[in-house]
């Protein structure tokens, strides 16, 4: 929930393979704040926690953003998902494998970062198969 001082962020995934939701993905949340954001500054990323999105590809307990945040970014581990996802079809479809380096995904995982202003919900839906992505500001 947001106030008027600080931003709110919410993110769901769906796997466009399946036309289903990704259950089990790992998402990270840190952000930037204050100056360091405004001047563009590297590094300064600070971690706030985690969470993992639920059989409705959602994270529903990701961190509050502290007032002051200007910049979220939401790291995604798809390389986790798309491995065990591999392991558990093996024997019903061909294997999810870029045929060059023999990982299960190609973008072993998704990095979005974005800016905020404070009292504005900000809703990433990530649009994820083993060979590409998309995102947009939801609602």
């Amino acid at each position: 929930m947001s106030t008027e001082t600080t931003a709110s962020v919410s993110t769901h995934i769906l796997d466009t393979s399946i036309g289903r939701p990704a259950e089990g993905v790992a998402v990270q949340l840190s952000v930037r704040v204050g100056q360091a954001a405004r001047h563009g500054q590297e590094g300064d990323w600070q971690a706030l926690g985690g969470s993992a999105t639920d059989a409705d590809g959602r994270c529903k307990d990701l961190p509050a953003l502290p007032e002051g945040t200007t910049h979220v970014r939401l790291v995604f581990d798809t390389e986790t998902y798309f491995a065990k996802k591999q392991a558990a079809a093996q024997q019903d479809a061909p294997a999810l494998r870029d045929s060059e380096n023999g990982r299960p995904v190609f973008f072993p995982e998704v990095t979005i970062a974005f800016a905020v202003v404070p009292g504005e919900h900000y809703h990433v839906p990530l649009l994820l198969n083993p060979f590409g992505y998309s995102v947009y500001r939801g609602s």
